[in-house]
């Protein structure tokens, strides 16, 4: 199951540093099953095709892959590192573990042949955007670009931030 953002800060509390690693082709890093690879078999035109890795658009993919990485970082999970879907946050309170925090990250993801997208990777982060998480909850929330519209206005420069007697968002310019 998809962990709720509000879960999500409270972890955060008090955190000084942060590390985000972002798997390359998440999904497509787990091998399926050799007696279920015939499960993912579909025809085309020309011939029979089975899937040896977790196809993104499997049923139940993405809860497989979830408990997967769940399960993966369980040891870790709520002390130092916060895994969505597939990022996997590290974030320190006090900078003397980070050796030791990034180092056992880096082993786990070794040790299970996963792999991260370096480009995409950053380090020594004082804070973190969590608006890029967004994008996965709009297919699940009607009109979410119009709900979603002023928090990427927020994101233009010159633009102040005014909550309202109504707790509804307006915007200065």
């Amino acid at each position: 199951m998809l962990s709720r953002i509000d879960d999500f800060f409270d972890q955060l509390k008090g955190a000084i540093v942060f590390f985000k690693i972002d798997l390359l082709s998440g999904y497509y890093l787990f091998r399926v099953k050799d007696l279920d690879v015939s499960k993912t078999t579909f025809r085309t035109k020309y011939e029979h095709y089975e899937f040896l890795v977790m196809p993104f658009d499997l049923t139940n993919a993405h809860d497989v892959f979830i408990d997967l990485m769940n399960i993966i970082f369980w040891p870790y999970l709520n002390k130092f590192v916060v895994v969505f879907i597939d990022d996997i946050l590290i974030y320190l309170r006090d900078e003397t573990e980070h050796a030791w925090h990034l180092n056992t990250m880096l082993q786990t993801l070794r040790v299970k042949q996963l792999f991260a997208k370096f480009s995409k990777c950053k380090f020594w982060l004082q804070e973190v955007g969590f608006l890029g998480l967004a994008e996965y909850y709009k297919c699940f929330v009607k009109g979410f670009s119009m709900i979603a519209l002023p928090l990427m206005k927020l994101l233009q420069k010159d633009v102040k931030f005014v909550w309202s007697n109504k707790c509804q968002l307006s915007l200065i310019s």
